[in-house]
């Protein structure tokens, strides 16, 4: 689903909530900058998908403006949330089945000892998919230490350095780029990272990531 589409939807779903949204709170749910949500709104109210109104705060105060979806709104939010669900689907089982793959080579080559760079949906994948195949990860790591996850105590990635591991996995379904060249500046092996879909640029000569999808 292009980034556009996924704005558009994320946007008209806020509006639909019926509650006061400003362009301010909207840029921090997009986490876009607010010249960007202000133009974004802009090219909604110009297909027809939303109305702008203008009301006034209270009296002898200046104007605020409210958001509502048109009937050509809803039905352009109806269609895109199915867009995105079946985009959805599609990354869920190409991701699945191609770390299945992987893992496979992985664990006919005697490898046990896998670990889950990254949290939330993708690393759920990761995380089903290493049960498959009578595994568990060893530990789970993100950019901060935060919390836990799946009862693993989630680790600052700067301590896979002290860490014994057979590969990692970038449990990320976007832009996995940045995380694998995170983990080349830790001196990470790139033939031990695991990505959920192909790297949009070639791996450097140090070696290469195994690419998912």
């Amino acid at each position: 689903m292009e980034r556009n589409a996924e704005r558009d939807l994320e946007i008209l779903t806020a509006i639909g909530e019926g509650r006061p949204l400003s362009q301010r709170v909207l840029a921090q749910r997009l986490g876009v900058a607010l010249g960007l949500t202000n133009l974004l709104l802009k090219r909604l109210a110009r297909k027809g998908s939303i109305k702008i109104v203008e009301f006034p705060k209270k009296p002898a105060a200046g104007k605020r403006l409210r958001y509502l979806l048109t009937p050509k709104g809803i039905a352009e939010k109806g269609r895109l949330t199915y867009e995105h669900m079946a985009y959805s689907i599609h990354v869920y089982r190409r991701s699945r089945q191609t770390l299945r793959e992987s893992l496979s080579q992985l664990a006919s080559a005697g490898v046990k000892r896998i670990v889950l760079y990254g949290t939330g949906e993708p690393a759920e994948l990761a995380y089903l998919t290493l049960k498959e195949f009578g595994l568990e990860p060893v530990g789970v790591f993100a950019r901060e230490a935060n919390g836990h996850f799946l009862g693993f105590p989630v680790r600052a990635i700067a301590e896979i350095l002290g860490e014994e591991f057979d590969g990692v996995i970038v449990a990320a379904f976007d832009h996995p780029e940045q995380h694998v060249a995170e983990l080349a500046r830790l001196n990470v092996p790139r033939e031990k990272i695991l990505t959920l879909r192909q790297l949009a640029s070639p791996p450097s000569a140090a070696g290469s990531a195994a690419g998912i999808g």
